[in-house]
């Protein structure tokens, strides 16, 4: 059981990596298109959770022929709020609790400086709004995988057994 869910995290984590690429090549294009950057993002957002949806069905939840068919619109909309969750509320609180909260940009100096030495000007506060989306990641990734494993995607055991 353990081996098998560690190897569903990594399947998540794959279909997270190409989620992330979905979602920024559809923003690029709505902003090349003249789309509000808003808009712009929400478009990106529908998209990237569709995609997320249709991968994790079949390469990370597979469905259990043993236990109670899912019903697959129940299992989208459950995935687009386990995305709301995380990738809209709680990453915005964690944005606000690592810059605002913690200030970040007062142990980032020694990078700031190190990126700086490289001939890449970012101030401390900037650099601190670049690497608080990386740490997100770190919370955000398993919640979601949890969410998704035992809420969007589970299945109840099948009432009907063949005797």
């Amino acid at each position: 059981m353990k081996n098998r869910s560690f190897l569903q995290f990594i399947k998540f984590g794959l279909v997270g990596v190409s989620n992330t690429l979905v979602s920024q090549v559809v923003y690029m294009v709505c902003i090349a298109l003249g789309l509000h950057y808003i808009a712009a993002n929400i478009i990106a957002f529908i998209i990237s959770v569709l995609n997320a949806f249709f991968w994790q069905t079949r390469f990370v939840f597979k469905e259990d022929e043993s236990a109670e068919k899912r019903v697959w619109w129940q299992v989208l909309l459950k995935t687009y709020a386990a995305y709301a969750f995380t990738g809209l509320l709680l990453n915005n609180l964690l944005l606000i609790f690592w810059i605002d909260l913690i200030q970040l940009e007062s142990y980032t100096q020694p990078l700031t400086d190190f990126v700086n030495g490289l001939g890449i000007g970012i101030s401390n506060s900037d650099l601190a709004k670049d690497i608080a989306p990386l740490l997100n990641i770190v919370v955000n990734v398993p919640i979601n995988f949890v969410i998704n494993k035992f809420w969007a995607y589970r299945q109840k055991k099948s009432a009907n057994k063949d005797a």
